[in-house]
């Protein structure tokens, strides 16, 4: 994994459109011409991370969870990236596991300033994009009633519900988003011999 991408938001969805061919037609239309970029998380910016779970706490966070959170920053942080906006942490996400064919996308936080920006859009095409990379066929997602929906735009899958999976009045939704490997066969291709 590189130590820092940047990404042009309508690049980055233009780019997991053609390798994915996942994205439909009213997702683009929300595209804006914002300045996304992506780099590994260092335990210097723990506080950080903290501050963006705070932020989301209690509305897509159950308080209980802080604790897990902070235990994952400490410990299992390998995979787990940052999403910048003008040189501001503003999201972190991790794509995590070790099964050869399927990872998990775990601890998707974005701050609540920056939602309804297309940003998460932006860190689903990421997702999308490093789960190809891997040669993954399937990313497991844990999310709640309320972030569910979101997953659901880029097809992912509703396989399990939990009623207060993830405390009082937070239900945990198990999800699946199913990986399509790009075709290259359908991309133009130069024709030789040709004038």
């Amino acid at each position: 994994m590189p130590a820092s991408t940047t990404w042009r938001h309508a690049d980055c969805l233009q780019d997991a459109q053609a390798d994915a061919c996942w994205l439909d037609s009213d997702i683009i239309n929300q595209v804006m011409d914002i300045q996304v970029h992506f780099r590994p998380y260092s335990r210097t910016e723990r506080e950080t991370c903290l501050g963006l779970f705070d932020a989301n706490c209690p509305e897509f966070f159950a308080p209980g969870e802080r604790a897990d959170y902070a235990s994952f920053l400490d410990t299992s942080s390998a995979c787990y990236e940052l999403c910048l906006v003008q040189g501001q942490v503003v999201g972190a996400f991790g794509l995590t596991g070790h099964e050869r064919l399927r990872r998990s996308l775990s601890w998707i936080l974005l701050h609540p300033s920056s939602q309804d920006m297309g940003i998460g859009t932006a860190v689903m095409a990421r997702v999308i994009r490093l789960a190809i990379s891997l040669g993954l066929e399937l990313v497991a997602i844990a999310a709640s009633h309320k972030s569910a929906p979101f997953f659901t735009k880029f097809g992912a899958v509703i396989h399990g519900f939990i009623s207060d999976g993830w405390g009082p009045g937070m239900h945990r939704v198990d999800m699946g988003l199913a990986i399509q490997r790009p075709n290259r066969s359908l991309r133009p291709q130069l024709l030789r011999g040709s004038v």
